[in-house]
């Protein structure tokens, strides 16, 4: 039986999990869920072959209970895997961190007191690695950074401007979503040939959502900062905000700190501004003038941050699309594109409409396109390269 490699991407309340056989190229076995963590538990996995079936135990689940029921599920069935390792998504790598690396106990500790950079993630990320250190002390483990991918930016787009004895501290603009944009830069060759060195902006749009600007496929600039909530407008998450506005409802709506910080992740963006729902694709299906207005600010946002971007690489060349929003909402690329024909872009209609590709038309001077995005393949590259490479 040939080696595998478990990739976890672990939330507050799902475990994210796919399985590869540690082959070359790698190959995926099985895919899945668990959700309802600390709640009523669900469960859903899947293969080639269609879906596997999969029944939890009753009552709520915490991270060790549902990865060592996770564990019992892939030792059994047809589905059995003999394991090299496991693969982590860690939101923040702060500083120190810029590639992925093998977990020990030094460096866990490290990156637990990265938590308060990332409160939202980190805990849950190091929760499950210290949840599989139980269950599996002989299983190697890798952590692999979503900030890891922009720390080749010049300083100057790296940096807040604070008193430098406040950032010495460790503030500055991170970026996130730096595995999937790694994947898109390994990717851009086969979409744009000799272009893909060029002046590339992606857009990863979903219910969390930011834009890279890339040159010779690395990290120039990024929408997102300090923390995930900087930049675009997102599902739950208001993007870009004034400062002030956080003062005046702290001191004039006596609102906690805790309470403003639930509010900005996970009752604003779409979902505050529609008052519906934080899905694009229920808001695109509904005729609520709410659901409209949330569209059109997410719309906005986008095409303004990438004028910003157009900016920090001075032109641009080429667009791409990925992410849940960016592969599969047809008329949100369209409505971008749109306010983006000041650049020269131009849609071909027929092609947008079939998720091809490359949607732009021969005449465009901007090449956009789509590239399904697949961070848990970049997991486990990295995990296979770290754990079958001489130490």
């Amino acid at each position: 039986m040939a080696n595998h490699i478990l990739v976890l991407n672990a939330g507050s309340s799902s475990i994210k999990f796919a399985v590869f056989a540690a082959t070359h190229p790698l190959r995926r076995t099985v895919q899945g869920m668990i959700s309802g963590i600390g709640m009523t538990a669900g469960f859903h996995a899947g293969n080639e072959q269609g879906p596997l079936p999969g029944a939890l135990p009753p009552g709520p689940l915490n991270h060790e209970t549902a990865l060592a029921w996770l564990f019992d599920w892939l030792a059994t069935g047809n589905h059995a895997q003999r394991l090299l390792g496991a693969g982590h998504r860690v939101v923040h790598g702060g500083e120190q961190y810029d590639a992925p690396l093998v977990i020990d106990a030094q460096n866990l500790a490290s990156l637990d007191a990265l938590s308060p950079l990332a409160p939202l993630h980190q805990p849950h990320n190091v929760a499950a690695i210290n949840a599989l250190r139980k269950l599996r002390p002989d299983l190697a483990q890798v952590a692999c950074f979503d900030t890891a991918f922009h720390r080749t930016q010049p300083a100057v787009a790296q940096t807040l401007a604070l008193p430098r004895a406040v950032t010495a501290g460790g503030l500055r603009r991170y970026g996130f979503h730096g595995l999937s944009y790694e994947f898109i830069a390994n990717a851009l060759p086969g979409a744009l040939g000799a272009a893909a060195d060029g002046r590339v902006i992606v857009a990863h749009l979903g219910n969390g959502a930011s834009l890279c600007a890339m040159r010779n496929r690395r990290s120039i600039a990024t929408t997102m900062g300090f923390s995930t909530l900087d930049g675009l407008v997102m599902g739950t998450r208001c993007g870009s905000i004034d400062p002030g506005v956080l003062f005046y409802l702290m001191r004039e709506k006596n609102m906690s700190a805790d309470a403003v910080e639930d509010m900005l992740y996970r009752k604003s963006g779409l979902l505050g501004l529609s008052e519906i729902s934080n899905d694009m694709r229920t808001l695109l299906d509904s005729d609520d003038l709410r659901a409209r207005a949330a569209i059109e600010q997410f719309v906005y946002r986008a095409a303004l941050e990438t004028g910003a971007l157009t900016a920090a690489l001075e032109g641009i060349d080429a667009l791409v699309f990925t992410g849940g929003i960016g592969e599969h909402a047809v008329a949100v690329r369209a409505m971008i594109c749109e306010k983006l024909a000041w650049l020269g872009i131009t849609l071909d209609a027929s092609a947008n409409a079939s998720h091809a590709s490359r949607i732009s038309t021969t005449a465009s001077r901007v090449s956009v396109c789509i590239i399904p995005t697949d961070e848990e393949a970049v997991i486990a590259q990295h995990t296979q390269h770290l754990l079958q490479s001489p130490q």
